[in-house]
């Protein structure tokens, strides 16, 4: 995340060092490959859902999808799970192409595990470098940024996981159209995002009416919302829509402006980070703005709260900072606690950064094979800076979705400060639903991980001890959060035991 002004409009890719971005000199893309499909054509979406489906035995990949397999990735240890990365044009005219990589699952039967698409937040910021490569993915890079090693908590365990770079000029998502990046926005990237799952399939037919969900973190609880609302209409009056949508997950999202504003402050305050007169400054300066169009007078204040935060990471208040850049970021300098997890790296993100630029890795791909002007980086500036239209509120689609019967779960690591768990809470409160289950904590390897309430509609889950990436902070425990949403099975109570004293 950065500092650019409105600096409480970015909400990224979480993580613990200054995101590398895409130099705003840099503002015409060439192309990374020639687009391979016609795009869908927005009039005729409806009617490629409610094509006649095949079985399922029948069902199998395209030639297209065959010439994405991974054969192996440079430095991956060996696996039992097939891998795809490649491109997808959303629009033909235009250029623009996302790209994808899927990791399929590494269950028994990974041919009737669910579909998941995993989309990070920024705006701007890639779901390869962040979810992918150091919180749920196969995968996490090794220090030396050429090697990879297992991650034993994937969540390919679990599902098909489908990592997407969305919108055009996102890791390696292009758009020969310069415009494009110029005016990127919640609107575009969720129909791009759309057009992209409609064409996929097409390539990936053996997806077609699997269980599907989406779920993401950060300002993909902006991106993970919208989206599910657009498959959500499109496959109202199919009988048997190729998009067998589910339910979402979110972590530590961006829902609501006012919420996050009120939660965020009295987060600050609550955990010793801004004096008292700050506090009460900047709910009277920032309280009623658009995190997204913050005023003036709300941004001074914020200087002056980031001047009394110190160079912590805002988004693991208490985990080491990375020692190996430099320190003109906010977020360079971190406390340590002693339960902090061992072998947690907060470099990761200078890893990926060079890990995705090596020649031989684009390569395995199939990316950048034109050769692009610029730089693979895990974030870009020039999307986050002309970002256009983000809605103050997700709550309207959540009550849509809610009462449409769609599975929600919202999630939030407790050491976050950026979108921390008292503004997910404002917001989840704001909607009104009623509780099925009592605030309650809930165990892993018989310690609390966290707490949870069920309400009618969408169940919360907080994570003892994580930051903004809970799954890069608590592994294990974002398995199994992971697990439960799957089977919409509540978190697992402690098991009763008799204590001697």
């Amino acid at each position: 995340s950065q500092t650019t002004t409105p600096r409480l409009a970015r909400f990224p890719h979480a993580s613990h060092e200054s995101p590398l971005a895409h130099s705003s000199q840099h503002t015409v893309l060439v192309s990374v490959e020639p687009p391979r499909a016609p795009m869908a054509v927005a009039v005729l979406l409806a009617a490629i859902l409610a094509l006649s489906p095949l079985p399922l035995s029948l069902a199998s990949p395209s030639a297209a999808a065959a010439a994405d397999r991974i054969t192996r990735l440079p430095g991956q240890p060996p696996v039992n799970f097939s891998m795809y990365s490649g491109y997808v044009t959303v629009d033909a005219a235009a250029g623009r192409a996302l790209f994808y990589w899927l990791v399929e699952s590494a269950a028994a039967k990974p041919e009737s595990a669910p579909l998941v698409l995993w989309l990070n937040g920024g705006p701007g910021c890639s779901s390869v470098g962040y979810g992918a490569s150091e919180e749920l993915g196969a995968f996490r890079i090794n220090a030396d940024g050429r090697t990879l090693s297992v991650n034993p908590y994937s969540w390919n365990k679990m599902a098909n996981v489908l990592f997407l770079d969305a919108p055009a000029g996102v890791g390696y998502s292009y758009s020969n159209t310069s415009s494009d990046l110029l005016a990127p926005g919640d609107n575009k990237t969720a129909h791009d995002s759309y057009t992209f799952l409609v064409n996929w399939l097409e390539r990936f037919p053996q997806y077609k009416y699997r269980d599907f969900y989406i779920a993401g973190e950060s300002y993909g609880g902006h991106y993970v919302p919208q989206l599910s609302q657009l498959v959500y209409r499109n496959n109202k009056g199919v009988r048997k829509p190729i998009l067998n949508f589910k339910g979402f997950m979110v972590g530590n999202a961006v829902i609501d402006d006012y919420h996050d504003f009120v939660g965020t402050f009295e987060y600050w305050w609550t955990h010793g980070l801004i004096s008292d007169d700050t506090y009460q400054k900047l709910q009277l300066a920032c309280e009623f703005d658009s995190s997204e169009h913050a005023s003036e007078a709300c941004n001074k204040i914020y200087d002056v709260a980031e001047a009394e935060e110190g160079l912590i990471d805002a988004y693991s208040i208490y985990t080491p900072t990375c020692k190996k850049t430099s320190l003109h970021r906010r977020r360079q300098i971190k406390g340590r606690r002693p339960w902090l997890p061992r072998g947690y790296d907060p470099c990761t993100e200078q890893y990926s950064t060079k890990y995705y630029n090596l020649p031989e890795v684009q390569k395995a791909f199939r990316a950048n094979v034109t050769g692009i002007p610029y730089a693979w980086t895990s974030c870009s500036d020039v999307l986050f800076e002309y970002w256009k239209d983000s809605p103050r509120s997700m709550l309207p689609i959540y009550h849509e979705l809610i009462a449409a019967g769609i599975r929600i779960w919202v999630f939030s690591g407790d050491a976050d400060s950026v979108v921390p768990l008292t503004g997910t809470r404002y917001s989840i409160d704001a909607l009104y639903l009623p509780t099925v289950t009592n605030w309650y904590p809930w165990y892993d390897e018989e310690e609390v991980a966290g707490w949870c309430q069920v309400y009618k509609g969408l169940t919360l889950v907080t994570i003892r001890g994580a930051g903004h990436e809970v799954p890069l902070h608590r592994p294990r425990q974002a398995l199994k959060l992971f697990e439960h949403f799957l089977q919409d099975k509540p978190m697992p109570r402690p098991v009763p035991s008799i204590q001697s004293f």
